[in-house]
């Protein structure tokens, strides 16, 4: 059984941001359009650990696509709770997959997906919103989320080792435009 929306959750996120062409782009759902500029969509992978304190804590390895109007839609997403597996498809149509997951900087794995190397630098003075709103698709139908949050903000380098063939073969041999880690966030995630 998984808790009833919103969650409130805390803990760090490491996300790393690439440039793809629209022909390279995980498949999105009928409705939902990728945000593009000269031909480039913006796709994020991000390792993020939700620590105790929040409505859950669990670890998880998602990707996720810049889509109109300013949304992201995650493609690909694993956890390693099954609470949250179970409760994200449940209440925002969310395509969680269960996995072991690791993330313990300056390393992240998840086995047969992809590995990371993470170095965080420092710290931007302040702590900054993190609006984060979703789309999904469920049964024909768009689900749209709020994710309202704030957290400070800390340089990072992230390097990818992406499974040859895996989920997310389209980001493999790819380096990131940038990363950053959103420290010590607090998030609201659903009404």
């Amino acid at each position: 059984m998984y808790p009833p929306s919103p969650w409130h959750l805390r803990g760090h996120l490491y996300l790393s941001v690439f440039a793809l062409r629209r022909a390279e782009l995980p498949a999105l759902p009928a409705g939902i359009r990728p945000l593009t500029v000269a031909g480039r969509a913006l796709v994020g992978a991000a390792w993020v650990a939700y620590e105790p304190g929040g409505t859950l804590h669990y670890r998880e390895l998602l990707a996720a696509v810049l889509v109109r109007p300013l949304r992201f839609s995650i493609t690909d997403i694993w956890v390693d709770s099954p609470e949250s597996c179970e409760g994200g498809r449940a209440l925002w149509a969310i395509p969680k997959d269960l996995a072991e997951i690791a993330i313990t900087p300056p390393a992240a794995a998840a086995p047969g997906i992809a590995r990371a190397s993470i170095t965080v630098g420092r710290r931007l003075p302040g702590r900054w919103p993190t609006p984060l709103p979703l789309v999904q698709e469920r049964d024909g139908s768009l689900v749209r989320t709020p994710v309202r949050g704030r957290a400070a903000l800390r340089r990072t380098r992230v390097t990818w080792q992406i499974e040859p063939g895996g989920p997310l073969s389209f980001l493999a041999d790819r380096k990131p435009l940038l990363s950053v880690t959103l420290a010590d966030f607090r998030m609201r995630f659903g009404t």
